[in-house]
Parts: C-alpha cells; sequence; structure tokens
C-alpha cells in the first residue's frame, strides 16, 4: 500500500460529533508517550500531520485523517493521561469507549504498546477490554530502536504471555520505530488486507 495523501478530515468529543463516513477506519490508542504521533506522521509520510508533544497526554479529542479518500485513520487520545481531572479522564474513557464499539466503519484497532518496558497493568486491562468486546485488534510494539533487539523480543513475549490468562491464540504483533521507519510496510500491509476483507 502506498499513501499519497493524507489530510486532516475533523476532531470529535463524542460518537455524535464524528465525520460521516462509509471508509473503513482504523484507529491508534496507546497509553500516553508510547509515540503514537511519531508513528502517524511515518506511517504517512507527513511530517506534521499528527501534533508531536513532550507533554504526556495531548490528544484530548479523537482526531480523523483521510488517506488517498480511501480510508480514514483515526488517532485516539491515549489512556492513562497526565495532568488531567479524574472527571475529564472518565469522560475522555466514555467517548473512546463509545467510538470503540459502536461505529459501524471501524475495521481495526492498534493498540500500541511501548516495548522498552515489560508488561503494563494498564496495556493489559485495556487489550482485555477489546477482547471482552470482540474487537479487531493487532498489537503495536513501538520504540524499537530504543532498546536492544533481544529486550524488546522479551517485553513482547512477556506480554502475549500474559495474555494467555484470558484470551485464546495468538495476538497479532507488529514492531515499529518511527526514527528509523520500520515496520511500516507491515502496518500498511496488515491495513490494505483488513481493508479488502471490509469491501467483500
Amino acid at each position: 500500500m502506498r499513501v499519497q495523501n493524507a489530510t486532516f478530515a475533523g476532531s470529535a468529543v463524542n460518537l455524535e460529533k464524528c465525520p460521516a463516513s462509509s471508509l473503513p477506519e482504523f484507529a491508534f490508542i496507546g497509553r500516553s508517550n508510547v509515540g503514537k504521533s511519531s508513528l502517524i506522521n511515518m506511517l504517512t509520510n507527513k511530517h506534521g500531520l499528527a501534533r508531536v508533544s513532550k507533554t504526556p497526554g495531548r490528544t484530548r479529542e479523537i482526531n480523523f485523517f483521510n488517506i488517498d479518500q480511501k480510508w480514514n485513520l483515526v488517532d485516539l487520545p491515549g489512556y492513562g493521561y497526565a495532568k488531567v481531572s479524574k472527571s475529564m479522564r472518565d469522560q475522555f474513557n466514555e467517548f473512546v469507549s463509545h467510538y470503540l464499539v459502536e461505529r459501524e466503519n471501524l475495521c481495526g484497532i492498534f493498540v500500541l504498546i511501548d516495548s522498552r518496558h515489560e508488561p503494563q497493568k494498564l496495556d493489559l486491562a485495556f487489550v482485555r477490554w477489546i477482547i471482552e468486546n470482540q474487537l479487531p485488534f493487532a498489537l503495536i510494539f513501538t520504540k524499537t530502536d530504543k532498546t536492544k533487539p533481544k529486550l524488546v523480543k522479551k517485553h513482547v513475549a512477556l506480554f502475549t504471555e500474559a495474555m494467555k490468562e484470558w484470551s485464546d491464540g495468538e495476538p497479532i504483533v507488529l514492531q515499529t520505530s518511527a526514527e528509523k521507519a520500520t515496520g511500516r510496510k507491515e502496518v500498511l500491509g496488515f491495513i490494505e488486507a483488513a481493508m479488502a476483507n471490509f469491501l467483500l
């Protein structure tokens, strides 16, 4: 898959205000500071498309980007926000969960995991929620250039092993580095294959 044109298509703070679209959508979500914006910019090959910030938790809306008039990339607020009130966190969680469960043209969810760390309870809890709601997903382990390959492999294995407690089968696992643009072909290939099934 080639990405030739990526444009901002709008933001929403609840499901009702999401842009009307029949195009297949792929959502990206993860803990704050997981490198989501950098990954989106790398995938679209458009620096600055998604806003990169050193302050975790800056994405507080659902942001939609149209890719070549063929599909939508959806940037979801991270879970585990920094410096926001509990009531605001609850509000974010509510509208994000509404989008994930009720958006009819959502084809897949990419859950971003920081490859530098051992499994985090928040990440595991979110993946478990996705599985319980029978939503299609893949795991993307980010920042693989920031640590040794052997350690990345260990952290991926620990995460998938922890999932076995409440999940059957092996999850789809992808690895990326926004700085080195590794994993781009694999992620876009996954999206292309999922789109083909969506259109059948």
